[in-house]
Formats: C-alpha cells, sequence, structure tokens
C-alpha cells in the first residue's frame, strides 16, 4: 500500500499506480543489487519514485500529436545538420564493421542492445574482465577510426 501511495503522488492515476507498483515489483525481484541492501523499505522506495518518472518522462514525449510535429518547419540548417548525423551514423556502422569480433559483438550488446556486463558475460562466456577489456578498447578504437574518417581530431 505505501509503495501505491508513492505511485499515485506521482502519476495521480489508480490504473497507472497499480501498474507502476507491479512493475517495481517485478524490476525488485529481476534486478536486485549484489550487495546487501541496507534500507530495503528506502531502496524500494526510491524504485518506485524513478519508476514513476520514467513513465511520466515517457508519456510527455509520447502525447506529442503527429500533426504537430510535422507542422515544425524545417531550415537548411536542420536538413543540412539532418544530413551530417546520417552520414556519421553510416561512418559509425563501416567503422563498427572493422573491429575485431569480440569488440564487435559486446559494443552491440552493451550499447545497442543496452545489456549489462553481466547478461554480456551469460550471452557470451566471456569473463568480466574479457568484456571490460573489450568495451573500453572497442570505444577507443571506434573513436579513433571515425576520426580517422570523419577528417575529426575533435576528442
Amino acid at each position: 500500500m505505501l509503495l501505491f501511495g508513492v505511485a499515485m503522488k506521482y502519476l495521480k492515476d489508480r490504473d497507472n499506480a497499480q501498474d507502476a507498483v507491479q512493475h517495481v515489483f517485478l524490476k525488485s525481484l529481476t534486478h536486485l543489487p549484489e550487495g546487501d541492501i541496507i534500507n530495503f523499505k528506502g531502496w524500494l522506495y526510491i524504485l518506485t519514485r524513478n519508476h514513476c518518472l520514467q513513465v511520466l518522462r515517457d508519456r510527455s514525449y509520447n502525447n506529442v500529436p503527429d500533426e504537430l510535429i510535422q507542422q515544425i518547419p524545417f531550415t537548411g540548417d536542420a536538413v543540412e545538420e539532418i544530413r551530417q548525423k546520417e552520414y556519421t551514423l553510416q561512418q559509425m556502422e563501416q567503422a563498427m564493421q572493422e573491429l575485431n569480433p569480440e569488440q564487435r559483438q559486446v559494443l552491440g550488446l552493451f550499447y545497442l542492445e543496452k545489456q549489462s556486463y553481466q547478461q554480456i558475460i551469460e550471452a557470451t562466456g566471456y569473463t568480466y574482465m574479457q568484456v571490460k577489456s573489450y568495451i573500453q578498447n572497442g570505444k577507443r578504437n571506434l573513436k579513433l577510426q571515425l576520426q580517422r574518417k570523419l577528417g575529426n581530431n575533435n576528442r
């Protein structure tokens, strides 16, 4: 009931609050921290609060009507910026292909699929230190390749 009260405070809707509490309970069972939780009640409160805030953020971005988005005028600068970002993404895809297979695999799992170190370890069979090394070295190699491809010496 306490978590439901917290969810109601943020979401102001009974059904959404009930859904939030269910999500929090599921998340608390599947994503327990490795160490001891000193203040379980406080941890659960923070987990609920953060979940509710995420729901509110998602709701605010998803409530913009398509008609309103289509009415936004694009300036020449905006179109050029979109083209530049698209070109950069294409170069990044090519640079990813030039990484060694382990780095490419681990970077894809970590950044594109948003997996944790533990999930990557379970999926690949690599050790923690290997995963950490592949991510660090892969990021560095990807950055160097992109700088070379894009002719950009900025850090």
